[in-house]
């Protein structure tokens, strides 16, 4: 397959919205999983189990932890679906407009040619940030469609931001990636990216970060 990154063009636009929905919302399983495989939680599934036995119905051992089971898998996909509602509404309602104005800041697409028609399997972002006397860039909205995983594209649309940030003087390049993106993280560290802080800070409620057991990973890889 041969993969051409370039930069966004307006013919993109519905492909990069469906490919960026469908590949956040791809994290909301493994957020369950590692919610529900953590020992407290095995351990509070299984109290309500025997809580219910206890309450004298074999039924209500089954809807206790039943409910619970329940109540963290919306936690987990009202933290990502509140993430793609927000920025579906906002930056990528006008991706020319809001990454593609200035000429620090830029937007791009991996594209192959697959049965004789141009097909977007990837995209990144970098915007320009202003810290004091330093500007650096942050790298925003990679996507990888999963027929491309594995492929190298990752590291190469990744490459593409590090190599854009280096040309601008930029001191640094820093991204924001959740705990539960296990793949993100073991590229980004082969980039040579640290992590300098860690938070729960998202647009969803507190309670549902809190329930689904999510950290947001800030990272960076120094420039200069």
């Amino acid at each position: 397959m041969q993969l051409v990154i370039r930069r966004y063009r307006p013919s993109d636009k519905d492909t990069v919205l469906t490919l960026f929905s469908i590949g956040i919302q791809e994290h909301i399983h493994p957020c369950f999983h590692n919610a529900m495989t953590s020992p407290l939680y095995l351990a509070i599934t299984l109290a309500l189990c025997v809580a219910g036995y206890l309450l004298g119905s074999v039924v209500g051992a089954v809807v206790l932890p039943g409910v619970w089971v329940s109540l963290i898998y919306y936690c987990c996909h009202q933290l990502y679906a509140t993430y793609v509602n927000d920025v579906l509404k906002t930056d990528m309602q006008d991706i020319p407009g809001n990454y593609l104005s200035r000429a620090d800041d830029c937007f791009w697409v991996a594209v192959a040619d697959l049965d004789g028609k141009a097909q977007v399997l990837g995209m990144v972002a970098v915007v320009a940030k202003q810290s004091g006397n330093e500007r650096h860039g942050e790298l925003f909205r990679m996507i990888i469609s999963p027929s491309c995983r594995r492929m190298g594209l990752g590291f190469r649309l990744a490459q593409t931001v590090v190599d854009f940030c280096k040309e601008r003087g930029f001191s640094k390049v820093v991204l924001e990636t959740s705990s539960t993106q296990i793949a993100a993280l073991a590229l980004y560290n082969k980039l040579g990216f640290s992590l300098v802080l860690s938070h729960t800070k998202t647009k969803a409620f507190f309670w549902v970060v809190a329930l689904a057991r999510v950290t947001v990973l800030r990272m960076e890889k120094r420039l200069k």
